[in-house]
């Protein structure tokens, strides 16, 4: 399995697939790049190299007792882009890997990125605080972090409902992908779960959405429970200098179903484009 080392020692696992034109896939938490082996597959098929993470502390990328931000994350990224010698690629993010795809553009991209695509993804800011008033309450974080101490394994699997809409009316839960989402989770070290909701919580990313200086597409589910999408695409789209926003009418914050191939289908054109 091939393994880059990060300026501060750490190992990171990453799949690099294909030929041509580059796309690098961040990804949320607290899973690892196994959430993208479609969008890899879909991605090579169409004629492009696809390379996707673990970020530090998640998958199969070392545990690690620093770093569990994004400015690291998003700093890891921009070192593996580096040592790939990446050139004119999109950067596509799903909600924590939005944000660090986000902010790895904006400051560590060296002009290496072409466009920014992301999913569900955590920027502007999520909390909830005088100057965001539509944001989520400290006490809901709070609450993920003390189950995550308490039985995290448990957690995963309720944390999986909500994640891909399984707890609405009418939706068939698919056991598969709990089960997926769970044994990806519990890949990830208890720090790095732990610290990653603050991470993706509490980083205000207004400012590198306002310096992106290239395309970003905004894709966001009407329905996600976990990053409403009134707290972040509809004032990330206010923020950026060149974006455009899709809402996918009744789609889970987890990529899944219809909403996956119509997300994918999407995330094709913007990359030919």
């Amino acid at each position: 399995m091939p393994y880059f080392t990060t300026s501060d020692g750490t190992q990171i696992y990453y799949t690099d697939q294909g030929s041509g034109r580059p796309v690098i896939f961040s990804h949320g938490w607290p899973l690892s790049s196994d959430a993208w082996q479609l969008e890899l597959k879909v991605v090579t098929d169409a004629g492009f190299r696809a390379i996707a993470h673990d970020r530090r502390g998640h998958g199969r990328s070392m545990q690690t007792s620093t770093g569990n931000d994004i400015e690291t994350y998003a700093r890891d990224l921009g070192e593996l882009a580096t040592a790939l010698d990446l050139q004119d690629a999109v950067a596509v993010g799903h909600s924590t890997g939005g944000g660090e795809a986000v902010r790895f553009a904006a400051k560590y991209a060296d002009g290496r990125v072409r466009k920014v695509f992301t999913a569900g993804a955590i920027p502007p800011i999520m909390v909830k605080s005088e100057a965001n008033p539509e944001g989520t309450p400290i006490e809901a974080f709070d609450q993920i972090r003390a189950s995550i101490l308490a039985d995290r394994s448990q957690f995963w699997f309720e944390l999986a409902l909500p994640f891909y809409g399984f707890n609405r009316p009418g939706v068939t839960e698919s056991k598969g992908l709990v089960y997926d989402f769970w044994r990806q989770s519990q890949m990830a070290g208890l720090t790095a779960a732990y610290e990653c909701v603050k991470a993706f919580s509490e980083t205000d990313l207004t400012e590198d959405l306002k310096m992106l200086a290239v395309p970003i597409f905004i894709a966001h589910g009407t329905e996600d429970q976990i990053v409403p999408i009134h707290d972040a695409a509809r004032k990330a789209i206010t923020l950026v200098r060149d974006g455009t926003l899709k809402e996918y009418e009744g789609a889970s914050h987890g990529i899944w179903g219809e909403y996956q191939k119509e997300l994918d289908e999407d995330l094709l054109r913007f990359i030919r484009d």
